[in-house]
C-alpha cells in the first residue's frame, strides 16, 4: 500500500449513530493511520437527538481514540451546510467529506492515490444507491437535469458528496460570501482539476429518501449557482412586453375598423389581457429570489456550534518531541519538518 506524507482532514456528519460511532471511527482509523504520516477525524454531529454527543466525549476522553475533532450542533441542518462545518474547520492538505451510511471509507486509498498526483477535487460515485421514494425520485431527476441545463454539470453524476478536496479548493470556497451554499457545486464548476471515479458497494441505510426537506436546499443551491433563472425572468419580461404591444394593436386595430364593438370592450381588453398569466411567472421566480434573499438575511448564521471538544490523545501533537543534541549541554525542542 502507498503511503502519503500529508496530513489528511476525513470529514464524517452524523445524527441519531450513537450505537455505530466507535465502529465506524476505528474502521476509519485503520485504513486511514498507514496511508498517511497523520490524519484528523473531524466528525459533525447534526443535532442528534439520542446520546450520541454523550458517546463522542467517551471516544474523546484519554482512553479513546485520538485524532477525533467534534462539533456538535444546536440544530440539524442540510448535509452540505453540515459538511462545510467540518471542511472550513480541516487542517489537512487534503480533506474528504464521507457519509459512513452511503460511502465507503475502504475506497479512500484510491481517492488519495489521485490527490496526490495533483488533482484538487476527486469525486466518488458509489454506483449502487439508497433507496429512493417515487416523489423523491422524479423531482431528483428533474432537479438535476434543470441545474444541468442552467450550470453544465449533473450534480448527482458529476458532483457526488463523497469527495476529496485539496486545501487550495477549500481556500477558494472561503473566500465566496455564502460558502456552505457554494461547497456543493464549486469544486465541479471553478475549473480546478478533477476526476470522477466509480465504485460499487451496498449502502448500510435501508431508509429510503423522501422529498421533504429537500426542496428548499435544491432551491436555494439553484438561485446561489447561476444567473439563468434571472435571465429567465428577463425573457419571460420581454415576451410579456411584446404580446401586449402586439395584443394592444390588435385591440386598437378591431376598435378602428369594426363598428359593432361593444361599448367598453376596447378599453378592457388593454387593462386586461393574457399578461396577467405571465405576469404571474415573473412574479413567482421573482418572489423566490427575494424568500431566498430575506431568508438569509433573517435566520442569521446558518448553524451554530455548541460543543467543541477534541480527543484527548493527538498524534501529531506527539510530533513535536524533543530532541537531544549529541555533544550539547542542553536539549531543545524539534519540530516536524512535515505537517505539524
Amino acid at each position: 500500500m502507498a503511503f502519503y506524507p500529508v496530513l489528511l482532514s476525513v470529514v464524517f456528519v452524523v445524527r441519531n449513530q450513537a450505537t455505530e460511532l466507535q465502529n465506524v471511527l476505528e474502521r476509519a482509523a485503520t485504513v486511514i493511520g498507514p496511508l498517511v504520516s497523520d490524519y484528523e477525524l473531524i466528525i459533525v454531529d447534526n443535532a442528534s437527538s439520542d446520546d450520541s454527543v454523550a458517546r463522542l466525549k467517551q471516544l474523546t476522553s484519554i482512553n479513546g481514540l485520538p485524532n477525533l475533532q467534534v462539533y456538535a450542533l444546536t440544530k440539524e441542518v442540510d448535509s452540505d451546510t453540515a459538511a462545510w462545518v467540518g471542511l472550513e474547520n480541516a487542517l489537512g492538505d487534503f480533506a474528504v467529506v464521507i457519509d459512513p451510511e452511503t460511502d465507503d471509507i475502504a475506497f479512500l486509498p484510491d481517492m488519495l492515490q489521485q490527490a496526490a498526483g495533483g488533482v484538487d477535487v476527486v469525486f466518488a460515485n458509489n454506483q449502487q444507491k439508497v433507496r429512493q421514494t417515487l416523489s423523491y425520485s422524479l423531482c431528483s431527476n428533474g432537479f438535476n437535469s434543470l441545474y444541468k441545463r442552467f450550470n453544465g454539470v449533473d450534480l448527482a453524476k458529476d458532483a457526488p458528496q463523497f469527495r476529496m478536496l485539496s486545501k487550495k479548493v477549500i481556500n477558494y470556497i472561503l473566500r465566496h460570501p455564502a460558502p456552505a451554499l457554494t461547497y456543493r457545486h464549486l469544486p465541479a464548476t471553478a475549473g480546478f482539476s478533477r476526476i470522477n471515479l466509480e465504485y460499487s458497494m451496498p449502502p448500510r441505510s435501508t431508509k429510503p429518501k423522501r422529498l421533504s426537506g429537500s426542496f428548499d436546499r435544491g432551491a436555494r443551491l439553484l438561485v446561489s449557482s447561476t444567473r439563468k433563472p434571472m435571465r429567465m425572468v428577463s425573457f419571460l419580461s420581454i415576451v410579456g412586453a411584446l404580446s401586449n404591444l402586439l395584443y394592444s394593436i390588435y385591440v386598437i386595430a378591431i376598435g378602428v375598423f369594426k363598428d359593432d364593438v361593444a361599448p367598453g370592450w376596447v378599453t378592457i381588453s388593454l387593462q386586461q389581457s393574457g399578461m396577467f398569466f405571465l405576469i404571474s411567472l415573473v412574479l413567482l421566480v421573482l418572489g423566490e429570489y427575494v424568500l431566498q434573499l430575506t431568508h438569509r438575511v433573517n435566520e442569521g448564521p446558518l448553524y451554530h456550534v455548541a460543543q467543541e471538544f477534541t480527543s484527548a490523545v493527538m498524534t501529531r501533537r506527539d510530533k513535536l518531541n524533543v530532541e537531544v543534541v549529541q555533544g550539547g549541554n542542553a536539549a531543545r525542542p524539534a519540530t516536524q519538518s512535515g505537517m505539524a
